[in-house]
């Protein structure tokens, strides 16, 4: 009886019963061009500002794929013209890609 009773109250204030707290896997898909990965995880309820640095920071992109991480480039401003270049124009405003592509900057190097 008193086995039971550890998994019992872990059940009842969630805890976890493994072992270990290792972070949940990135998702690390490549996507044959920028709009593809954009249209995902926009499509898929991100923001249109999330979904952008969440494809340059997380996802290969291309044939062959650039990778994760690289492939926005290293400043705001080669973020920006990539984005600009490989999103159509009905997808983001320059504004929200200006935006996603300065906290790229800021979330690439976390």
């Amino acid at each position: 009886m008193l086995i039971f009773r550890p998994a019992v109250i872990a059940a009842l204030f969630g805890l976890p019963l493994g072992c270990g707290s290792d972070p949940p896997p990135v998702d690390q898909d490549p996507f044959d061009t920028f709009q593809d990965c954009w249209d995902d995880h926009h499509g898929g309820g991100f923001s249109i500002q999330d979904a952008i640095k969440i494809c340059c920071i997380d996802h290969p992109i291309g044939v062959p794929p650039v990778g994760p991480n690289v492939v926005c480039g290293e400043t705001s401003a080669a973020c920006q013209t990539y984005v600009d270049a490989n999103l159509d124009n009905l997808s983001a405003t320059m504004a929200d890609i200006i935006a996603a592509c300065d906290g790229y900057i800021i979330d690439r190097s976390k």
